[in-house]
């Protein structure tokens, strides 16, 4: 790590307000250009919608779910919402232009790819401080934590490299050169394997978590699409291990995988830009933000077929489910 500081939480005590149930089953969406988060009910309706920050953008748990961080590109902060009321609870301040994140097994360090300084910084959610940061290379976004909390990879866009970062050492142990614009991550369950999505090339690659080695990539390619406007971006794994969904950007598909295959199983029709996904806890629903379409398209993964699309805010980015 390079240096060390303190970052600022500014807690917020905030009026009371109607509570959502534990697991109530809502979806929030991050709306980059609207600057808003879009809360989506169980039924499919948008039923509130919040204004936050400036650009927000990844989203995400603390452990426990009672609380959820968003990362605010241009306000250089993560704000820090109450799950239950979606009301702003507090900020970590000082975090530069924050992308997407992941959370320790710890509870406590979050890493955070910081897009406009070629960095990962951590920080202490309990407390707000900054412990410190790891150099990348040129725009870092995607970040993975391990299961054991023993490594995390972050993605370098501009670089076309995955930098593995030792969390206990303070130091990158390696870097990993993929196809061009590495931008989002997913384990198997297993832990044993690391899909990365690059964008211009229009595939995933997949790692080795063990040797660090790159063993095998997908390549996309739905009818009527050339080469060029495929774009991955967000992927998942299911919880067996045997499915992953890949929203295919511009192409505007997500391509439902075999994963122990390798092979494409679907390509399924939903908005323009497709960019962030998030499976349901039972995993019946993926839920996939289309960026150019200001939607959100849910799909039902028993037939692999579209339920609905939902107009959001501006630039849908990401998205999370209370439903555990």
């Amino acid at each position: 790590m390079i240096r060390s500081d303190a970052a600022l939480v500014a807690c917020l005590l905030l009026a009371p307000v109607a509570t959502l149930a534990e697991g109530s089953g809502m979806a929030i969406v991050t709306n980059e250009k609207s600057s808003t988060l879009s809360i989506i009910s169980p039924d499919l309706q948008v039923v509130r919608t919040v204004e936050t920050c400036a650009r927000p953008r990844g989203i995400l748990f603390n452990a426990d779910r009672s609380r959820f961080f968003v990362g605010c590109a241009d306000d250089d902060m993560i704000a820090i919402y109450d799950t239950a009321t979606i009301e702003l609870v507090g900020r970590v301040t000082g975090v530069p232009a924050p992308e997407t994140f992941d959370l320790h097994p710890d509870g406590k360090r979050l890493i955070v790819s910081n897009e406009e300084d070629a960095a990962a910084s951590v920080y202490d959610v309990t407390t707000g401080e900054f412990l410190g940061e790891f150099l990348t290379g040129e725009e870092p976004e995607g970040v993975q934590v391990t299961a054991d909390g023993k490594l995390a990879f972050v993605a370098s866009e501009a670089a076309n490299l995955v930098h593995v970062l030792d969390l206990d050492a303070g130091e990158v142990v390696a870097d990993i050169l993929v196809d061009t614009r590495p931008r989002r991550f997913a384990l198997t369950p297993d832990g044993k394997e690391l899909w990365v999505s690059a964008e211009l090339a229009g595939m995933v690659d997949i790692i080795d978590v063990a040797t660090l080695k790159l063993v095998g990539d997908m390549q996309f390619l739905p009818t009527g699409f050339r080469p060029e406007q495929v774009t991955p971006v967000d992927l998942q794994i299911s919880a067996d291990g045997t499915r992953a969904y890949v929203a295919l950007g511009r192409a505007n598909h997500v391509a439902v995988v075999d994963v122990p295959k390798r092979q494409v199983i679907d390509y399924i029709l939903v908005g323009k830009r497709a960019w962030g996904v998030a499976l349901s806890a039972d995993e019946t629903r993926l839920y996939v933000a289309n960026g150019l379409s200001d939607d959100v398209t849910v799909i039902d993964t028993a037939t692999l077929k579209p339920i609905t699309s939902i107009a959001v805010g501006g630039v849908p980015y990401d998205i999370l489910i209370d439903d555990r």
